[in-house]
């Protein structure tokens, strides 16, 4: 029995067809996933004893994490995919790779509490990352809270958990600090600044317009940050990571001045413009003699 044309028709419309993917949608994917190699090569590195490139492939990683998004925005690139892939990625690379380190390095000395201010690190930066993305589905947030992060962000607590090993081999350890069960706990305390509802600076908004007469500075400012950075990667981290966490007050103080002048502004706009107007006629009328 011959198939007729419209059966072999039938079964060409069947056949499924592999759709193809553009490169915007494949680029920004691929810088997540050489993070996410970067991430977990560090891991790597910490179990042989290279610290130093253990360190600079979380910096490497932290660089690739803050490039992958641009790339996606700049390429028409978003997608669903891409979120979920991203927020993995920080997870392992951020959460997961920092407290390895750490506990390679020294919490393993302390037995139980080591790896349970491991355990705690990680765990906090799973959660911080869910309410991240789940904040990011809010519309009605006012335009000026995308300058700042609620509690401190992936990278950030990363760079930040290992300043003891910065210290470290710097030489700068102090005695006091170098007590396995303080550094557990320093490491809990920056699991509690990350889910913590602190205001953090975002830096956003820095850089988005830049004068004329500012790029050649600008650009050799940032070739000499990468290039001290290389030279001295402990220095420029450890400095780094102090800033960071004295700048937390500040970010705290300028939040708070923006949700007061926000509530006052927003009162004003529930009615209080009505008794305003009153006032100025009735001060009209006693200028007039009414």
């Amino acid at each position: 029995m011959s198939d007729s044309p419209e059966n072999g028709e039938n079964r060409e419309r069947r056949t499924p067809r592999f759709r193809r993917v553009p490169m915007r949608l494949i680029v920004p994917n691929m810088v997540t996933l050489l993070a996410l190699c970067s991430g977990l090569t560090a891991v790597r590195m910490a179990f042989d004893d290279r610290w130093e490139f253990a360190v600079g492939a979380v910096l490497v990683a932290a660089v690739l994490d803050g490039l992958d998004g641009r790339v996606a925005r700049m390429m028409k690139g978003t997608s669903k995919f891409g979120a979920e892939l991203d927020s993995l990625s920080d997870f392992v690379n951020f959460g997961v790779v920092p407290a390895l380190m750490l506990y390679l390095w020294l919490l393993k000395d302390a037995g139980n509490l080591g790896w349970i201010a491991a355990l705690i690190f990680a765990i906090s930066m799973a959660l911080r990352l869910a309410r991240f993305n789940v904040a990011l589905e809010d519309p009605g947030k006012p335009a000026w809270t995308s300058r700042f992060f609620t509690g401190v962000p992936a990278p950030a607590g990363a760079l930040t958990v290992l300043l003891p090993l910065y210290l470290d081999f710097l030489g700068l350890f102090p005695h006091w600090f170098a007590d396995t069960a303080f550094v557990a706990a320093y490491t809990i305390a920056i699991a509690f600044l990350v889910i913590s509802r602190l205001p953090t600076y975002s830096g956003k908004t820095i850089g988005t317009r830049v004068r004329r007469d500012f790029v050649l500075p600008l650009i050799v400012l940032a070739v000499l940050i990468v290039a001290l950075t290389v030279s001295y990667p402990f220095r420029m981290l450890a400095g780094a990571a102090v800033l960071y966490l004295l700048s937390i007050p500040m970010s705290w103080r300028a939040h708070r001045k923006l949700v007061l002048a926000d509530e006052t502004l927003s009162l004003d706009d529930d009615g209080d413009e009505c008794d305003t107007d009153l006032d100025n006629i009735a001060d009209r009328d006693k200028d007039h003699g009414g």
